[in-house]
């Protein structure tokens, strides 16, 4: 089979792969999310997540430990903390640390890379997540999220109310209509996406990818960094992936660099966050990202 062909089949497969993959996930996370809404007000959100005392920074990071969410699997989550309120700050390391430190991608790192190369790779995502959040906090970049971001869904009249509240049959179907009515608004970013990011996977080889950010490249970690970002692979199979690539020549600095961009900010990702952010927000996240990864890059090979 010629290559070119081999390449658009892997790209037709993983077109299909992602678009079963997060439309489900997608449907799932938000579903998950307006049943905690039901139960959790607002008020609730806002304390837990608060940034006056400083300690809601490191809640959301913790929370974003314990959701072992891909890039894309963040913004369902991160829509239900919008409309509740939380402070931006907070949400903002959320987004950050949730894709890029859950215990699943530290584990895979401790086996493929060592115990004391994980340790590092985690304490650089979360601290650059903490200082992030915090700093997006001070410099005022809530003013670049939509208005949209915040809006809640109106409640669905299907089903008649009693004096215990509305029926369990109702309650669900309103969660369901309220999850389809996001996932609907979200679907268009989510097709180009997925299609720009499956092309890319199934015409970039391996191969390439190691030549530009091999060890006698000298921006071969910035390189990777910015790789990483259109190549949409979770962690868990980034991770494999670049145990291949290093023997193919290519540093353990950029191959930091490279599982950083590709697991902290997909192309995929980054359009769907254009239905929450305006453009200045989104600059600002890739730069953060960007500089997470480089400076995990080359703090690497300072170090070891």
């Amino acid at each position: 089979m010629p290559l070119s062909s081999e390449m658009l089949i892997s790209s037709l497969q993983m077109f299909a792969f992602l678009a079963v993959e997060l439309t489900i996930l997608f449907l799932a996370i938000s579903y998950f999310v307006g049943i905690l809404q039901e139960y959790i007000p607002p008020s609730r959100v806002q304390k837990i997540l608060s940034s006056q005392n400083g300690k809601g920074y490191f809640t959301a990071a913790a929370l974003g430990v314990i959701t072992p969410f891909c890039s894309c699997g963040t913004i369902p989550f991160l829509k239900g903390l919008f409309r509740a309120r939380a402070d931006f700050g907070t949400m903002m390391v959320f987004l950050f640390a949730s894709p890029l430190i859950s215990p699943v991608i530290i584990g895979l790192f401790a086996v493929t890379f060592g115990i004391q190369i994980a340790v590092f790779y985690f304490a650089i995502a979360l601290t650059v997540s903490i200082i992030a959040g915090y700093v997006l906090q001070k410099l005022g970049f809530e003013k670049f999220v939509k208005s949209e971001a915040y809006a809640t869904l109106s409640p669905s009249s299907c089903g008649s109310s009693n004096a215990g509240g509305a029926p369990v049959e109702s309650k669900w179907k309103r969660i369901w209509d309220a999850t389809w009515s996001d996932f609907k608004k979200v679907l268009p970013y989510l097709i180009v996406g997925i299609s720009i990011g499956s092309v890319i996977y199934g015409f970039m080889p391996t191969d390439l990818v190691s030549s530009w950010a091999g060890e006698d490249n000298p921006l071969a970690i910035p390189v990777a960094a910015v790789i990483g970002i259109p190549l949409y692979i979770r962690a868990e199979a980034v991770i494999p992936l670049t145990a291949a690539l290093a023997g193919k020549g290519m540093g353990l600095g950029a191959i930091m660099a490279l599982i950083i961009g590709s697991a902290g900010a997909s192309l995929t990702e980054v359009i769907l966050l254009k239905s929450l952010f305006k453009g200045q927000m989104i600059a600002a996240f890739l730069v953060v990202v960007l500089g997470m990864a480089v400076s995990a890059g080359v703090l690497y090979t300072l170090i070891f």
